[in-house]
């Protein structure tokens, strides 16, 4: 069973930066695609960015220009670097792959963006 740890987030004022961790519990990295999602409060779960194996990478357009995803293989660790940050991205971020599997799904770490 795989197990991913995110951490890192916090309370961060508009316009801040945070890095955002994902820990496995395993070596996936070696097989999967890598993804970043965020729910807002009452709004379903929403991809973020991914990263493959390789080190491609690809953001969704609100993000994009501002967020950074990142591995390292070698610590089963995938960070996300997020820039600029808004109030309106206030939300739980999860980790999972890309695409995502139900049973990966974390407790997630609160990022709150707030004056």
């Amino acid at each position: 069973q795989v197990q991913l740890v995110e951490s890192g987030g916090g309370l961060v004022q508009p316009g801040g930066s945070l890095r955002l961790s994902c820990a496995a519990s395993r070596s996936i990295f070696s097989i999967d695609t890598m993804g970043w999602y965020r729910q807002a409060p009452g709004k379903p779960r929403v991809f973020v960015a991914y990263i493959t194996r390789a080190g491609s990478t690809y953001y969704a357009g609100s993000v994009k220009g501002r967020f950074t995803i990142s591995r390292d293989n070698a610590k089963d660790t995938v960070y996300l670097q997020m820039n600029n940050l808004k109030p309106e991205e206030t939300a739980v971020y999860y980790c999972n792959t890309f695409p995502t599997r139900d049973t990966y799904w974390g407790q997630g770490t609160q990022v709150t963006v707030s004056s």
